[in-house]
């Protein structure tokens, strides 16, 4: 980590390549909505601002790789007016990824059991990936995502291959993030301190900063410090 000051502007992280993939369990958006006196589909529609903000900035840093978690597989049991609001955000956002994609110079991946939604929809997603392949900043969007599930589905797609002795590589080979490094910082926000099914496989060495922070709330200065908390440890992978 370097700290960098521009010409007539602040001091500003940029990383190195020991932080290349961050990935962001994006916890609040409900709560931050509920305490302005608004639903809870109002926090989400802000969230989403805070999201693409917040890629622009990790974009800005030098990180290469970014993953959010946006709809769990459980989240469905969510009261269905707000599973309709999140749903109507992620149409809404791919089609204006689609217009700043090559400004933006982001390649965009949904990943998780995407079986479940519209045929339509689908080919949105998998056009928008194709489209924004050869742009240097990958965006993973989980969406219907769950590490569990996308463990199972890993070991199905290798029996389906006729897989009898499978080791680690296979495994990660054939998970929905399959070709982005594991993240190396996972950053939680809300104020919960559990890893909710995220990324279970990737994060088995991730270092992870938890903050109190609504996710619609959170700045840059927020990242910065998530980063230089990731800085400031040593990490052993096992070793000493």
């Amino acid at each position: 980590m370097v700290l960098k000051k521009e010409k007539g502007s602040a001091e500003r992280i940029l990383v190195d390549e020991r932080l290349q993939h961050i990935a962001f369990i994006m916890d609040g958006n409900g709560r931050w909505a509920q305490k302005r006196g608004m639903p809870r589909k109002y926090g989400h529609s802000v969230g989403a601002q805070t999201f693409r903000r917040i890629a622009g900035y990790c974009r800005e840093i030098g990180i290469h790789y970014m993953t959010v978690y946006a709809f769990s597989t459980e989240n469905w049991k969510r009261p269905p007016e707000e599973v309709r609001a999140i749903m109507g955000i992620l149409e809404d956002y791919i089609q204006k990824f689609s217009e700043m994609t090559e400004k933006e110079s982001i390649h965009i991946r949904f990943i998780g059991n995407l079986s479940v939604f519209s045929k339509d929809l689908q080919e949105k997603m998998e056009n928008l990936d194709r489209e924004t392949a050869s742009n240097p900043f990958h965006l993973n969007i989980a969406i219907n995502y769950g590490g569990r599930e996308e463990i199972v589905h890993a070991c199905k797609a290798l029996i389906c291959e006729g897989k009898t002795d499978i080791g680690e590589a296979d495994i990660a080979a054939h998970l929905y993030t399959a070709g982005c490094p594991d993240p190396d910082l996972v950053v939680r926000t809300g104020g919960d301190t559990r890893t909710s099914n995220f990324l279970l496989w990737q994060s088995a060495y991730a270092e992870y900063h938890f903050t109190s922070v609504l996710w619609p709330d959170l700045s840059e200065s927020d990242v910065d410090a998530a980063v230089a908390a990731f800085y400031s440890r040593h990490r052993r992978f096992g070793g000493v």
